[in-house]
Formats: structure tokens, C-alpha cells, sequence
């Protein structure tokens, strides 16, 4: 899918907005290849800085400190999933099949988006499923909260809760699933590469459908019983 969209993120998360030059759009670049390399805890500014030829202090004048820069680069992901759930659903009656949908796209929304060169939402992906928790599971996180920095992820789980009501207008719990959906699919894709026995599925060559079924029997097991 080829389509030109404009990512309108917090502005509290970034310095200087980084998709308004090309260094900006370099340095969202080689992060997420950086990030992918060498994991999170790893990653500094300074290596950035090396890796894109540029000074640390440029880094700097774009992002306050790396947890903002990697908040950034999940709200893209997430807004990128919520376009593609939106995108996909748009012509669709049945709310069982909005919801497959949906799922399809938690599991996976790393279609490339050729129109956005310098972000890669294959390689994004995979820091999604690894590192996506340690954006929220921290000390400051209401305060984050509080600023709006995961308005973003609310905003989808907002969006596949209201499909989940579609489905089932008596179901309780719709924002509880959909954000369980939503972890659910992360941790089963890590469990499967590096935690095999804490999971039943398996995940070959890329190949996510295995996962795609787990959320799907899971979901529908809660919201249509006999």
C-alpha cells in the first residue's frame, strides 16, 4: 500500500519536529535500524550520532533523551495501525469481519508504506514486539500519561473497543480485551522467537498466522458463546 499520510504526533515528545528536515528524517531512520541492531538498552545518542555522521549534540536539539525518542517511534507504529485498521474497515458491514481485520493488523502492520522512505514499519515492527513495554512500564509514566505521550495508544484501543461492541453490545469488558489483544499479540510473537515454552504457537520465516488465530479464537471465544 502505497499511501501518503502525514504522522501528526504528540509535539511534547520531540525538541524540533523531526519529519520537517532531512535530518530529522535520518536520525528516525537510523534509530529504528540502530535500535533493531543492538537493542534499546544499548542504544545511545552518541552511537546514533556516529552511525548517521552527524554530532550527538544534533541528536539532542531533535529529542530530550532516547525513552522520548523511542515513545515516538511507537506512536508511529500504533497511529500507522490505527490508519490501516481504519483504512480497512472502512467499507465493511459485518463487525465479525471489521474485527478480523483489526486483529490481522495488531498481529502485523508492517506492510511498507512506500510513500514514507525513511521509516521502515517491517524493522519498526520487530522493535514494537521487543521493546514496546518499556515505554509505559516506568516510574514516570503517569506523569507521561498526564502529558498525553500515549494518547496514541489509547486513541487504538479506543478504535478496536468499539468494534469489539459491534460484535457484542453486552460484552463487559470491551476496553480490557482490546488493549489485551493488543499486548497479546506482542508477547506471543517474543515468546515464540525467544521463549518457546511459554506459548503454544510457533512463528517460522515470518510467517504470523499462527498468531493471528491465537487472538482470533481468543476474542471471539469471549464475545460469542453459545
Amino acid at each position: 500500500m502505497s499511501i501518503f499520510i502525514q504522522m501528526q504526533l504528540n509535539e511534547r515528545l520531540y525538541l524540533k519536529n523531526p519529519q520537517d528536515t532531512k535530518l530529522g528524517k535520518k536520525i528516525i531512520q537510523y534509530s529504528i535500524i540502530l535500535i533493531d541492531e543492538i537493542g534499546f538498552e544499548a542504544f545511545t545518542f552518541k552511537k546514533l550520532a556516529e552511525r548517521i555522521n552527524s554530532t550527538e549534540a544534533s541528536v539532542y536539539r531533535y529529542f530530550e533523551n532516547k525513552h522520548r525518542l523511542l515513545v515516538y517511534l511507537l506512536c508511529w507504529y500504533w497511529e500507522w495501525m490505527k490508519f490501516h485498521i481504519d483504512y480497512n474497515t472502512m467499507n465493511i458491514e459485518d463487525p465479525k469481519q471489521k474485527l478480523k481485520i483489526a486483529i490481522s493488523a495488531i498481529v502485523d502492520t508492517s506492510r511498507r508504506n512506500t510513500s514514507i522512505q525513511f521509516v521502515d514499519e517491517d524493522v519498526l515492527h520487530r522493535i514494537v514486539v521487543a521493546e514496546a513495554t518499556k515505554a509505559y512500564h516506568t516510574k514516570q509514566v503517569d506523569e507521561e500519561n498526564k502529558e498525553g505521550f500515549f494518547l496514541t495508544y489509547k486513541s487504538l484501543a479506543k478504535r478496536i473497543a468499539k468494534i469489539i461492541k459491534e460484535v457484542n453490545p453486552n460484552y463487559p469488558y470491551p476496553r480490557a480485551l482490546a488493549s489485551t489483544l493488543l499486548e497479546m499479540a506482542n508477547n506471543h510473537i517474543y515468546f515464540a522467537q525467544h521463549l518457546p515454552s511459554l506459548t503454544d504457537i510457533e512463528v517460522k520465516e515470518g510467517d504470523l498466522s499462527q498468531v493471528e488465530e491465537l487472538l482470533e479464537d481468543f476474542a471471539f471465544g469471549l464475545l460469542i458463546r453459545d
